[in-house]
């Protein structure tokens, strides 16, 4: 998954970030709530961690905008701030989850899980298309009940692209996602990965998952007979 810190404590949000990408998440950083409301409008993100004290545009206004823009990227806050009336106030704004500082990290990872599987309307850390199992909790990936390995981009990608099924996705749009910002590498990334996924999870299976939709990008879908 794809996640957004938004953290003016430069060492908390090292700490988050370090131990989040530990735990097999894409992660970016921003250190107040104007970068954090520009970069989830410009790229789509899993989800978002947010501080509600930050300088500048604080974390309550970053939401009320993003919502006011139409952008539904689940929003879990991080604050000092314990109150029922705070809580409230945080929820109502158009925030996700509300998890108060100090925080133990297993909790904060179990609080990303639950937001995204609410996201996505599953009620599991599993998803599926045809006889293909993604848990993204576990990293574990299935295809007709056989186990099929896969690097972190690999299974990056194939996440976005199991969340995604039957829609069209650009070569950017995956890229945006899968890769950071700062990515500098070839441009035809994106066809390469494609190529090592196909090879994993469609030669020697019946039916394709992965299909390209010239001149666009590509979709996961289930092959009709």
């Amino acid at each position: 998954m794809k996640l957004l810190i938004a953290e003016d404590e430069k060492d908390l949000n090292d700490i988050i970030a370090k131990k989040l990408r530990a735990e097999n998440f894409s992660v970016e950083c921003v250190y107040n709530g104007e970068d954090a409301y520009h970069y989830l409008s410009a790229a789509p993100y899993d989800a978002a961690i947010l501080d509600i004290m930050m300088p500048g545009m604080d974390g309550l206004e970053t939401v009320r905008r993003l919502r006011a823009d139409g952008i539904a990227t689940p929003v879990l806050f991080l604050t000092a701030r314990d109150t029922v009336a705070d809580k409230v106030k945080g929820l109502n704004t158009g925030a996700s989850d509300y998890l108060v500082k100090p925080f133990s990290f297993d909790e904060l990872i179990a609080r990303i899980y639950a937001v995204t599987r609410t996201a996505a309307g599953s009620p599991s850390s599993a998803l599926s298309i045809a006889d293909l199992t993604v848990d993204v909790q576990s990293h574990t990936v299935t295809r007709a009940g056989r186990e099929i390995t896969l690097t972190a981009k690999e299974f990056a990608l194939l996440e976005y692209l199991v969340r995604n099924q039957n829609r069209v996705l650009s070569r950017q749009k995956i890229e945006d996602h899968v890769w950071n910002f700062d990515y500098e590498g070839g441009t035809n990334v994106v066809d390469v990965y494609i190529t090592y996924l196909r090879k994993k999870i469609d030669e020697g299976f019946s039916s394709r998952l992965i299909h390209t939709v010239r001149g666009v990008g590509y979709m996961m879908k289930e092959e009709k007979k």
